[in-house]
């Protein structure tokens, strides 16, 4: 049974003001010009690899030194460079972030941060959640996209429930009052094709700005059986009257039409080592075989949202918003999947899922927000408060083939047979979940002393579900309570910062957070799980140099995480509700421009993560499965001028992914692995080309695995061409 929590909103938005002009003396009106996002613009372009500010860590335009937490931005240029064509290939190379766990999965964007899963509750566009819970999420295309933000540890303060490893935030492309025509085609050499196209532009004597971005896909992939196309649309639209109003709509639409990779869901014997059955070693199973079946494997997804921006600053300089979006998602989808060695086929079998759902999700999201500037003596003070309000329903039915003892669907994993009968699918579970959360929250941003820097941050949340669970096959044929279940409650969470800013471009800082997090599920008994709740200290040091343009992060951490659902070690398709998680670590992050022309980006990772309490006294002082502790990258792009070989562009990049527990006992290990990727370019004028080619030697290495029976193979080497012009 699942759970969700619920609000009612109250809406603050600002009464906009309205021009009128006689209709028989018209009034010719002077143009306004408006300036495109500079680089150092919250939302806009990033200038090389370096962001200067963020709204993500203070909803507010702040500078990245100034936020007490550690925030890593990754823009429009650094995605480009690293050929990041989802957004989970587009932070591999970001400090405290772990992504693709299972692999290069083509519907959903797998991220960990600072060891938690985020995918579920820690991902945001614009400021507001893309809430996800079962098969009920949302998939955003990286094309459509100018920066991804990750604020590192808790955000519950400033954005409600959310993952208390981190969040990521997803900036939209959106209109910058500039003539804008854009174009690239791409190919892999697995002979997928793709098409994109941005173009934008001004109207309206330069009040409104418009700007249609979009993405269309299709073709094989590396994984055997696997192929589709999926596309998506982007329209948005700025009015801007003056310098004081602004008004921005945007929306969506993307559709996906494919069947499943393989490569995951494998057992570790046969993956991380051999699969040796009575004395003859089988080997390990090929990383693109596809244990589904051809004939009945399905993925579809229609998707659209429509929302709006608005800010006007009133003649004192307060400053209200109003941020909202509506999203709905249409998801079915049919998988025949691997569930470890088949126990009545032959050695070499693997047993498998018959699986099926039928989702519909659709969420409904709103910021208000006031801010402005007081002075009290010697003191400056930023102030925001806000009050926002998240609704998120999912209507799914979720079916899997019939238990029986005497059949698990064995297919062979060395020489894969298709057709073979399947146990049918039955309905297991039948829902329709509504959760809701309304929260108050305000922040005091504090300058004084030619340097000092507070941060003060409060919240109160109240949160509400109401779970309707329907009759399934399985309730029906053993009699089973068909038992609907409520919940309604609320906590506090805060933050308190203390930073310095010398000089010479050092900010050392310190921080405190707690936070709430309302989380839908059962235990193995059908009790609801509690919300999580914990708390996180940081210190650190951010450095802003003086002589080039960079930014440098060191942080080091403590986050104990209370009350969190993890996978169960017996049965990856449950949950068990830890009593306390404790992950501490250290963070090191330097990206800088060298020159126009060369960029260069490094990071360092390393964790301690431990259950420090738990119902099962055996994992006390164990680490958690899937995530590794130690991880390290480091990626230079140099552009070469002059001669013959102006604009010839050299990229490279290399990843270190530390050994990981394959399961919570700690028992069985999954090896480290380093890969290289590189990247070639040639630029001139407006057009370019560039080669990206990931895992550069090939290596086949598993990226990690929940439980000794579930596993997944990390990406092989990918080559990405793309051709690009503007005019």
């Amino acid at each position: 049974m699942k759970l969700l929590l619920a609000g009612a909103a109250i809406a603050m938005i600002p009464p906009v003001t309205t021009f009128a002009q006689d209709a028989q003396t018209p009034t010719q009106l002077e143009p306004v010009v408006v300036e495109g996002d500079a680089g150092d613009s919250a939302t806009g372009p990033v200038d090389g690899v370096v962001a200067k500010k963020t709204t993500t860590g203070s909803k507010s335009a702040t500078a990245l030194k100034e936020i007490p937490q550690s925030v890593s931005v990754i823009g429009r240029q650094e995605i480009d460079d690293q050929g990041g064509q989802k957004i989970d290939e587009a932070l591999r190379y970001t400090a405290g972030v772990f992504t693709q766990p299972f692999g290069p999965d083509s519907d959903t964007n797998w991220l960990f941060i600072r060891g938690f899963q985020a995918t579920a509750t820690g991902v945001y566009m614009d400021g507001l959640q893309l809430f996800s819970y079962g098969f009920g999420g949302f998939y955003v295309d990286s094309f459509g996209l100018e920066r991804i933000e990750v604020l590192k540890g808790p955000a519950s303060v400033l954005y409600g429930g959310s993952n208390p490893g981190g969040i990521v935030n997803y900036v939209s492309k959106r209109p910058d009052f500039e003539h804008k025509r854009y174009v690239e085609t791409g190919v892999n050499d697995a002979g997928n094709v793709y098409m994109g196209f941005d173009v934008g532009d001004v109207a309206n004597e330069g009040t409104v700005s418009y700007r249609v971005n979009g993405r269309v896909a299709g073709g094989a992939t590396y994984s055997d059986l696997q192929d589709g196309w999926r596309g998506f649309i982007s329209p948005s639209i700025t009015w801007q009257p003056d310098d004081q109003t602004k008004l921005t709509v945007l929306a969506n639409f993307s559709h996906i039409d494919e069947n499943h990779n393989g490569g995951s869901f494998l057992p570790y014997d046969g993956t991380v080592v051999d699969h040796i059955v009575g004395g003859v070693n089988y080997g390990r199973i090929d990383r693109d075989a596809n244990f589904t079946e051809p004939s009945i494997d399905l993925y579809k997804r229609e998707q659209g949202s429509i929302g709006y921006e608005f800010e006007h600053t009133f003649d004192n300089d307060w400053t209200v918003r109003s941020n909202a979006r509506f999203t709905a998602a249409d998801i079915k989808e049919v998988s025949v999947y691997p569930n470890g060695w088949s126990t009545i086929g032959g050695p070499t079998d693997l047993a498998r899922i018959n699986f099926d759902h039928d989702t519909q999700a659709k969420t409904f999201l709103l910021d208000n927000q006031i801010e402005g500037k007081v002075v009290t003596g010697p003191i400056e003070h930023t102030i925001l408060a806000g009050l926002d309000f998240k609704y998120y329903n999912i209507d799914q039915v979720q079916s899997s083939g019939l238990f029986d003892l005497n059949y698990d669907n064995p297919i062979d994993a060395f020489h894969p047979v298709y057709g073979s009968p399947l146990t049918p699918r039955v309905s297991y579970l039948n829902q329709d979940l509504t959760q809701k959360q309304l929260g108050f929250y305000a922040q005091d941003q504090l300058r004084f002393g030619d340097g000092w820097l507070v941060t003060l941050n409060g919240r109160y949340d109240w949160a509400w579900l109401e779970a309707d669970n329907r009759p399934t096959y399985y309730s029906e044929t053993f009699g089973f309570p068909v038992v609907d279940q409520n919940r309604a409650g609320g906590d506090f969470s805060g933050r308190a910062g203390l930073a310095y800013e010398f000089g010479n471009g050092i900010t050392p800082y310190a921080s405190i957070a707690t936070f709430f997090n309302p989380i839908i599920g059962t235990d193995a008994n059908g009790n609801l799980f509690k919300p999580e709740e914990g708390v996180q200290y940081e210190v650190g040091v951010k450095y802003e140099p003086t002589f080039i343009d960079g930014l440098f992060t060191l942080s080091l951490f403590d986050l104990t995480r209370q009350n969190v659902a993890i996978a169960s070690d017996t049965d990856p398709f449950a949950q068990v509700q830890a009593d306390e998680l404790r992950s501490r670590g250290v963070e090191i992050e330097g990206k800088v421009n060298v020159t126009e022309d060369l960029r260069v980006t490094a990071a360092l990772t390393a964790y301690d993560i431990d259950f420090t309490k738990s119902e099962d006294p055996s994992l006390i002082g164990k680490t958690p499965f899937i995530v590794p502790e130690v991880m390290a990258s480091a990626s230079v792009d140099y552009t070469l001028r002059g001669g013959w070989y102006d604009g010839i562009s050299v990229g490279a990049g290399v990843r270190h992914l530390g050994s990981s527990w394959a399961d919570n006992d700690n028992t069985a290990k999954v090896p480290a692995v380093t890969l290289a990727d590189l990247k070639l370019g040639y630029e001139k004028e407006n057009w370019g080309v560039d080669l990206n080619i990931t895992n550069l030697f090939d290596k086949t290495y598993v990226a990690s695995c929940q439980t000794l029976a579930t596993c997944s193979y990390g990406e092989g080497r990918s080559f990405k061409l793309k051709a690009h012009t503007t005019w």
